[in-house]
């Protein structure tokens, strides 16, 4: 039987499901290390421990394979019921058996990779809507499972680093970060600067603090997991990042 291929003839789209699969391998290989007993330590997020983490991700997998058949099919699926639900179902799914928590990562992030491959060309472009209630081209699954992957994979708190991110990701959850600030009206005296790269971000139109790192500590700070080597031009407190997801 001949090798099966993604179904789409946009680069974009394909870059982005290159590095959402380099993501899951990523988290997949963190998640590895972790033995049974570390699952119930904290996470870098404030009430979840590593269990928490590691059933979110399970679950994300399969929210958006639910989005991926909508737009296949054409029925409406959504990622969940409510909020309420997607809370629910990761509290549920932190109290499972470490093994469980394993095959629940490595069979959802199967299911998706094959939803991808198979679907119809025209599918890529269908609409559905997120859990924040954006409609959004199918095709985009692909950039929201590479963040929840990457990032998710620092959340573990067992040695992943933002300066293991590919450079255009952290350009990408740069630009994604400000523009929802953008859009939120937040941030506005705010000008990220990158010292390994040759642009700066505006976030509002007369900023008046430039907020100075690395391209991977300012991802890191935007994404709210930390300040380490960051600054502030005016010599002021780093801020808080205003809220992005």
């Amino acid at each position: 039987m001949p090798a099966r291929h993604d179904r789409l003839d946009d680069p974009r789209l394909a870059a982005d499901l290159l590095t959402a699969r380099r993501g899951t391998a990523y988290f997949a290989r963190k998640l590895a290390e972790l033995g049974d007993a570390d699952f119930g330590a904290p996470s870098l997020l404030p009430g979840w421990t590593r269990a928490h983490v590691i059933a979110h991700v399970g679950y994300n997998a399969r929210a958006l394979t639910r989005l991926l058949e909508w737009a296949a099919t054409g029925i409406e699926t959504p990622m969940y019921r409510g909020p309420d639900d997607r809370r629910a179902e990761i509290e549920q799914g932190a109290t499972l058996k470490p093994i469980a928590l394993r095959h629940l990562v490595a069979h959802s992030a199967v299911h998706l990779n094959v939803e991808w491959r198979d679907l119809p060309p025209a599918a890529w472009r269908a609409t559905v809507r997120t859990a924040q209630g954006r409609t959004v081209p199918a095709g985009d699954t692909a950039w929201m499972r590479g963040r929840e992957v990457w990032i998710h994979a620092v959340d573990l708190d067992n040695g992943a680093r933002f300066d293991d991110f590919p450079p255009a990701l952290l350009d990408a959850l740069l630009a994604d970060i400000t523009e929802t600030w953008r859009r939120r009206g937040a941030g506005g005296n705010l000008t990220l600067e990158p010292t390994d790269r040759s642009a700066r971000v505006d976030v509002g139109p007369h900023p008046t603090d430039r907020v100075i790192g690395s391209a991977a500590n300012l991802t890191r700070w935007a994404t709210g997991r930390g300040l380490d080597g960051i600054a502030v031009s005016s010599g002021r407190p780093v801020p808080k990042p205003p809220r992005w997801i």
